[in-house]
């Protein structure tokens, strides 16, 4: 089934996924690290103060993950999107009326766990539930709500810098939220039965069972796998945190800078396309092997990168990169665990995303502290990149023979 039918047959559900991960955009570190300056500013906060305020923030909404993750295997879609949606309304009110510098981990927290947390878990649960043998596609046609919102907030949010306060758009944040919330009830009215429409019966994981979330975590695979969790969001959430330093230190403007997103965005989707079709072609597991190479090749890129240009071609690479992460991980978990306890499984990984992403900023903002410039540590990150991607080159060998198929 090609993407203009599939699309054609399915668009209400693949409407109410591409929202959900859209909207998880105002807890991303791409829109949140638009702020750094406006808060270092405020609340006298160091890169590295910075960095640990939002590091503490993201690890206390990864430990809360495994947690609300589950949740998604006890309610459906439609009821718990409405809970998440209004704690992220909430939490962007409370980051434009903060005034302490003690709260704002706790804001940090809150656009951390219902943003990039349970929205984005929202969003690609649903689609691995409610499709299974157009999984592919459905998740790489959802995911384009990531790579919309990067491509299109934080260019909007930097051009309102020059008329708006960025308290005030906060506000906005949280009202473009509220208004989200009656079209995804709408699209949600009667929710997807997943078997009713799919090609084929649904597929247990390895050894022909569905695997319980403790079961995943004493098998040998899921250790394998932890270092391609962690590093995109790692490494990932670090670039886009030090935006504004990155930018400082190669003396672009920032304006420029972020202008480059949509090239970005136009490469991640791209991507993310091919992606999908060549899972549902060829199988997740060839193309998990290479899924961290261009990650790789785009921090090498990007540290030697001396003209606004050459930062457009690294992020090209990194789209491409982000593009294959975002459907093919959300993809092995179910081909390798089933679907029966998608939720708890997928919590966990969304617990290690998180947390990686709590990592890079942390990290990268004491190195800069420490006078070592994000530029000077990509070198050393595009290696973890590689050995992440050797790693899981081997565990998908070692544990695909265990796939009934």
């Amino acid at each position: 089934m090609g993407y203009l039918k599939f699309l054609r047959l399915n668009w209400l559900f693949l409407l109410a996924g591409f929202l959900l991960t859209f909207t998880s955009s105002y807890g991303q570190t791409y829109f949140i690290s638009l702020f750094a300056g406006d808060i270092k500013n405020d609340f006298a906060l160091t890169d590295g103060q910075w960095g640990g305020v939002y590091t503490l923030g993201t690890s206390l909404s990864a430990i809360a993950m495994l947690w609300a993750g589950v949740l998604t295997d006890r309610f459906r879609v439609r009821a718990l999107a409405f809970c998440v949606m209004l704690a992220l309304a909430t939490a962007c009110v409370a980051m434009g009326l903060n005034t302490s510098a003690g709260v704002l981990v706790v804001v940090i927290f809150a656009l951390r766990l219902s943003g990039q947390g349970m929205m984005s878990q929202l969003g690609t649960v649903a689609m691995v539930r409610w499709f299974e043998a157009t999984r592919g596609k459905a998740l790489s046609l959802s995911s384009l709500g990531f790579a919309t919102g990067q491509a299109i907030l934080p260019i909007t949010f930097v051009a309102l810098f020059t008329v708006v306060q960025w308290r005030t758009l906060w506000f906005i944040a949280a009202g473009l939220v509220i208004l989200t919330i009656p079209v995804i009830i709408l699209l949600l009215r009667q929710e997807r039965t997943p078997q009713s429409m799919a090609d084929t019966a649904q597929m247990a994981g390895m050894d022909g069972r569905h695997w319980t979330r403790g079961e995943m975590l004493r098998s040998g695979l899921f250790f394998m796998m932890i270092p391609l969790v962690v590093g995109p969001a790692a490494w990932g959430t670090a670039l886009f945190f030090q935006q504004v330093h990155l930018a400082e230190v190669k003396e672009w403007e920032l304006v420029a800078f972020v202008a480059l997103m949509p090239i970005y965005t136009v490469s991640s989707i791209a991507a993310t396309f091919a992606s999908g079709w060549a899972i549902d072609r060829f199988g997740v597991s060839r193309i998990v092997p290479f899924q961290m190479l261009p990650f790789a090749l785009s921090f090498v890129v990007l540290a030697f990168a001396d003209t606004i240009f050459m930062a457009g071609v690294g992020l090209v690479i990194f789209g491409i990169g982000q593009g294959v992460q975002g459907t093919a991980t959300s993809s092995m978990w179910a081909e390798y665990y089933g679907t029966r306890y998608i939720g708890s499984i997928k919590s966990v990984a969304a617990a290690l995303m998180v947390f990686g992403s709590a990592i890079g900023p942390g990290v990268s903002g004491a190195l800069i502290d420490l006078g070592i410039t994000f530029p000077e540590q990509m070198l050393p990150i595009s290696i973890y990149y590689a050995v992440a991607a050797a790693l899981a080159a081997f565990g998908i060998h070692r544990y695909q023979p265990t796939l009934r198929r």
